[in-house]
C-alpha cells in the first residue's frame, strides 16, 4: 500500500486526495527501530482521515536531532519499512531541521504528533490550523519507545 516519493510527488499526492474528498494526515519522525510503538501510533494517526502521509528525517537531520549514534536504521530502510505497513500510504524525507516548509507545502487536513509533544511545541500547528485544518495529539504507549529499547539493548551487551 504505502509508497515512497520524492518531496514534489509527496506533495502532489496530497492534493489528489484531497481534491477527490479524502482527508490528509501527516505525521512526521525519525521511527528508528521500528517497534509496536511506532505501529499502534501510526495505525491511531491513519484512523484520522483518510491517507496517512508520513516524513521521515533524513539520516543527516537524524544525527542533529538524537545525536551521532543514530539513527541505527539507514534512512532507505526506514522509509521502505514504513511504506510496507498497511496504514501508511505515502512516504517522504525531509533534510531540514523541523518539517515546516514540507507541512505547508502538503497542507494536510490533520497534523498528528505524539501525546508526548504540548501543543505549542507541535511544528506546523499554527500554519494547519490557518487553513481550517487540526491538531492531532495520539497517546503513546508507555514503555514502547526506541531510546527505551536501545537502553535495553545497551544494558544487555
Amino acid at each position: 500500500m504505502g509508497r515512497v516519493l520524492a518531496r514534489a510527488a509527496f506533495a502532489r499526492a496530497a492534493r489528489t486526495v484531497q481534491r477527490s474528498g479524502g482527508r490528509v494526515v501527516f505525521t512526521n519522525g525519525v521511527f528508528d527501530l521500528l517497534h509496536y510503538g511506532h505501529v499502534a501510533y501510526l495505525e491511531r494517526a491513519r484512523k484520522l482521515g483518510d491517507a496517512l502521509f508520513v516524513a521521515v528525517n533524513t539520516d543527516r537531520s537524524t544525527r542533529l536531532l538524537k545525536g551521532a549514534t543514530r539513527p541505527l536504521v539507514p534512512q532507505r530502510d526506514r522509509m521502505r519499512t514504513l511504506a510496507a505497513l498497511g496504514c501508511v500510504d505515502f512516504v517522504t524525507a525531509f533534510d531540514e531541521a523541523t518539517p515546516a516548509a514540507l507541512i505547508a507545502q502538503v497542507r494536510p487536513d490533520v497534523l498528528v504528533k505524539g501525546a508526548d509533544y504540548r501543543l505549542r511545541g507541535i511544528v506546523g500547528a499554527d500554519a494547519v490550523r490557518s487553513w481550517g485544518g487540526k491538531v492531532a495529539r495520539v497517546p503513546l504507549l508507555k514503555g514502547r519507545s526506541t531510546s527505551a529499547l536501545v537502553a535495553r539493548i545497551r544494558r544487555s551487551r
